[in-house]
This record gives structure tokens, sequence and C-alpha cells, in this order.
């Protein structure tokens, strides 16, 4: 288990939290103060809650930076039936569905629901978002221009394969759903290469403009 990850268990459930990915959405604990609470010690007492209730707030997470192990036998979380990007005005790139998010040379990964990936470069735990946007000052409205669709929407479940390249781009093959902010476009493809240095001019999607300002990441 990594450094970052700590487990508080219940009697029904227990929930995990790694806080190397978490940039306080807050879902957790506008959903059940009373499980999540940050003034308290442990901020997590599962047992404050149905197993039900928590694993369905823990569900909200959109970074993954919650996750749950039922220990009464109950349901695992779900795997969305599509693959979805919404792009964040300023902000990161949320994914869900049914995920597997690879290393550079990686050959098989971590099987994911529920992602928050970096697309201003200034992270500190890439690909991982750790809000570096907000000191960085990244802007960008987080438009999705709708005529870049390629195939029909997903109608049919389909694992989505994420490569953070080394030094480049975040690489999407598979079924994926692409969402502009606010409702901007959204597009419907089977691969896609989004920016991760910040410095595109085709925000979200990569100009490999990442070999000319030298954006380094593994």
């Amino acid at each position: 288990m990594s450094k970052h990850v700590r487990e508080y268990a219940g009697e029904e459930i227990a929930v995990s939290f790694d806080s190397g990915r978490c940039i306080h959405a807050k879902e957790c604990v506008h959903g059940l103060p009373g499980v999540f609470d940050p003034r308290g010690r442990p901020w997590i007492d599962p047992g404050k809650g149905t197993a039900e209730e928590v694993a369905e707030v823990v569900a909200r997470c959109p970074t993954g930076a919650l996750q749950f192990r039922r220990l009464d036998g109950g349901a695992g979380e779900p795997v969305p039936e599509r693959n979805r990007v919404m792009v964040a005005a300023d902000g990161p790139l949320y994914v869900s569905g049914d995920l597997e998010l690879r290393r550079a040379g990686q050959e098989s990964g971590r099987a994911e629901t529920r992602l928050a990936l970096c697309r201003c470069g200034a992270s500190k735990n890439k690909p991982y978002c750790d809000n570096s946007h907000l000191e960085a000052g990244f802007a960008d409205p987080g438009h999705v221009d709708s005529g870049r669709s390629r195939v029909e929407p997903q109608t049919e479940p389909g694992r989505l394969v994420i490569t953070a390249a080394r030094d480049g781009a975040l690489i999407f093959k598979g079924p994926v759903e692409v969402c502009g902010a606010n409702d901007s476009g959204r597009a419907h493809m089977m691969t896609v290469s989004l920016c991760r240095c910040g410095e595109s001019n085709r925000k979200p999607f990569c100009d490999a403009t990442h070999r000319e300002s030298g954006f380094e990441a593994e």
C-alpha cells in the first residue's frame, strides 16, 4: 500500500484514503459529514453510517482518492457503463468508467473507475491532479469541438486504457466521450491524445507542443 494511503475500517465496510490524490472536492464531507469529518480523529469513521450510505458517498469522489472494501459481503463499486472525460474549466480531466491507468512502458496498469488527471503540467504527483493548477494560474475554458467525433456514442461496455506517455500526452485507447466544461461540446472517439503539459494550442487535445516546451514527466 502506498505511503499516502490509509484504511479506516468499520464492522461492515472499510474505506481507504489516498491523500496524494485528494484535491478537496468535498463530496464526502457534504455527503456524510458524520462519517467524513476533517476535524475528527480519525477523520473517517465508517461505523457512523451504513455500509450502503458510505459506499454510495465514496463513489462520488471524482478523483478516486477514496475507495471502499465491503466486509459484509456486499457489492463492490459498480463500473460505469460509459467512459467519460469531463474537462474542467481551468482544472483537471475528470475521468470515469472502466479504466486502466498505465505509466509509460507498462504493459498493464491499475484498474480504476474514477480519476482526476493533471492537464496544467504543474502537478507534483503526475499523472494525477494535485491542485497545482490553482497556484500556477492555469487558464483554459475547457471547450470541446463536437466536430472532432470519430465514432458513434458508446453503446457497449469497453475498457479505456490511459497511458501517460513519458514527457508527452495522455493517450486514451478505447471508447470514450470527451465532454467540455459547462456542456460546451462533446466528442466520441476510440483513440485520442489529451494535453498534459498545459501548453497545447488545441486544448484539451494534444498538438505536440510538449516537444518544444521541454515538458518532462514520467
